[in-house]
């Protein structure tokens, strides 16, 4: 791999995908993990509710291996999940009883969160419900100078190659954007600051930028509109979910940050 492609230079990078994070999260404090639709925006709402989740590559009988040998609810494929099943659709969290451990398997967000267990650190999942939080968390924790690594996770075209999603370049440039609000002072890639200005360019109209889109399109025209909607909620969690022992645990940084929002 060619070193320029690394950031090393930079304490906060920005890259895609799984081959993105094997690039820029060498010799950082902290990999931020960004799947808008769905899998980080489901983990945040599974945080807000105490269950602890496991991020797995697929969701196939090694994944239901996987769950029973963790004494954990294996999450269901979203086209075929029933009454009371929880899928990679945040709604069915909202919907079904809590259960204590979940894997979440996803072929993006949850694959690279996998993988960055041994890559990093520390990893956390941020979506646009929590970019705040998770800034705000990073520079208490870990100081303003902390080295982070953001990577957006992307999707993929049938091949298998990387399809750019725009709503996972918007919650990296949110997070990149919180993370300066929230006083973190270092040297930003290009690459970050890319993300930043993308986010810049459509946080007035963001709710209406997430359903045009295509991933928001997709799900709409397969009937998860509400999944878009619970996506839309800009900074109304205050829980970080910390990747520790490949178990993503919810951590809280004990501000209201919907209501300061609305304050500002």
């Amino acid at each position: 791999m060619n070193q320029e492609h690394r950031q090393l230079e930079y304490g906060l990078r920005f890259d895609w995908a799984l081959r993105g994070a094997e690039a820029i999260a060498v010799g950082v404090d902290i990999a931020v993990v960004v799947d808008v639709l769905s899998f980080t925006t489901t983990l945040s709402v599974a945080a807000d509710a105490g269950i602890d989740v496991l991020p797995f590559s697929w969701n196939n009988e090694s994944a239901l291996d996987y769950a029973r040998d963790a004494d954990a609810v294996l999450a269901v494929r979203r086209s075929v999940a029933t009454g009371g099943q929880i899928s990679l659709s945040p709604r069915t969290i909202r919907e079904a009883e809590a259960p204590n451990r979940l894997v979440l398997p996803s072929p993006n967000g949850s694959t690279i969160a996998f993988a960055l267990a041994s890559l990093a650190p520390t990893c956390v999942g941020a979506s646009l419900r929590n970019a705040t939080a998770v800034a705000d968390w990073i520079v208490h924790e870990h100081g303003s100078r902390a080295r982070v690594a953001i990577i957006a996770s992307g999707e993929k075209w049938p091949g298998g190659e990387l399809r750019p999603a725009v709503e996972d370049l918007w919650g990296a440039g949110a997070v990149v954007t919180a993370l300066t609000a929230a006083g973190w002072d270092g040297h930003v890639s290009p690459e970050a600051r890319m993300a930043a200005d993308a986010w810049a360019a459509v946080s007035d109209s963001y709710e209406d930028r997430l359903r045009a889109c295509a991933s928001g399109r997709e799900l709409i025209v397969l009937g998860f509109p509400h999944d878009v909607a619970i996506a839309s909620e800009l900074d109304d969690s205050d829980t970080v979910p910390v990747l520790e022992d490949r178990v993503f645990r919810g951590q809280r940084t004990g501000r209201r940050l919907n209501k300061l929002r609305a304050q500002r």
